[in-house]
């Protein structure tokens, strides 16, 4: 393989295990004129484990800016540009968006050299569907928004996948039981190809249980893997539940145009009551 000039490689590296890299990411880092890390001092061992010296530089979301604009002349200029992140694949809530999007608005060629993926990781061995998913990153940090956001996604019936910090994995179980549901079937996936991984899948409230019962259980880093929302046999299946109940509350109360959308539809009640006090709430702040 022959490294090509003014092209930017976005190159997936291993989620923990060094091994998970393959040859090709690894000729792309030893023979690019420069390597883009978000972090060089965690991608150095890694780096220096298959003996590659390349230059390298930083790329995060502080800086991200104005090294786009450097790196994007570097790479009119001819040279040979790959970014990393510090696990996985790049700009999977991860920076690098700036750096690719302006790359392709100066018509150079971007070129992925696939790789792990703590997502699709997770995904392959939930044991929940995975013909149909939605990927939402990182739920809101401050309560009062992750519940909002999880309210929007209560009837969701893709499967969803979440990633999650130690410090706030108990606080974001609990709030997908309550908001989500008590026997919504989810798997907890910690620590993805380290030393110390672990996959455990159960109902939201048994998950929040185990999660809470041993503090080095709350360690490392999470994906989260959710089943989506039940399709009731009784809903039409192109109703737009969202219009359905904005036509109901410009004539009825809340709780009265949640229960008649819960007859409608076949969903739960208390799911459709709260997705309409947010629809409430939104046209009172935006009135016609």
């Amino acid at each position: 393989m022959s490294i090509e000039t003014g092209i930017l490689y976005i190159v997936a590296t291993p989620l923990g295990n060094l091994a998970d890299i393959t040859y090709r990411a690894v000729q792309v880092l030893r023979d690019v004129d420069l390597i883009a890390a978000e972090d060089t001092r965690h991608s150095l061992p890694l780096l220096r484990y298959y003996g590659i010296d390349t230059l390298l530089i930083s790329l995060h979301e502080h800086n991200e800016q104005a090294r786009a604009v450097e790196l994007t002349a570097r790479l009119r200029a001819g040279e040979s540009i790959a970014m990393i992140s510090d696990a996985g694949t790049p700009l999977i809530s991860d920076p690098g968006y700036r750096l690719v999007a302006n790359a392709r608005a100066a018509g150079l060629p971007v070129t992925p050299i696939p790789g792990p993926s703590a997502v699709i990781a997770a995904l392959s061995t939930a044991g929940l569907p995975t013909n149909r998913f939605v990927f939402e990153g990182f739920l809101p940090p401050k309560a009062g928004a992750r519940q909002r956001r999880l309210q929007e996604l209560t009837v969701e019936m893709r499967t969803l996948v979440f990633y999650e910090a130690s410090h706030r994995i108990a606080a974001s179980l609990n709030a997908m039981r309550d908001v989500l549901g008590r026997e919504r079937r989810a798997v907890v996936a910690r620590e993805l190809t380290k030393t110390f991984e672990n996959s455990h899948g159960d109902t939201l409230a048994a998950l929040c249980d185990w999660i809470n019962a041993e503090a080095k259980r709350r360690r490392g880093e999470f994906v989260v893997v959710v089943e989506g929302a039940s399709e009731s046999p009784h809903r039409a299946p192109s109703l737009d539940i969202r219009r359905l109940l904005s036509v109901l509350l410009t004539e009825l109360p809340v709780k009265t145009a949640a229960r008649l959308a819960a007859d409608v539809t076949g969903d739960k009640k208390n799911a459709l009551y709260r997705l309409a006090l947010k629809i409430a709430s939104e046209s009172s702040q935006h009135p016609a």
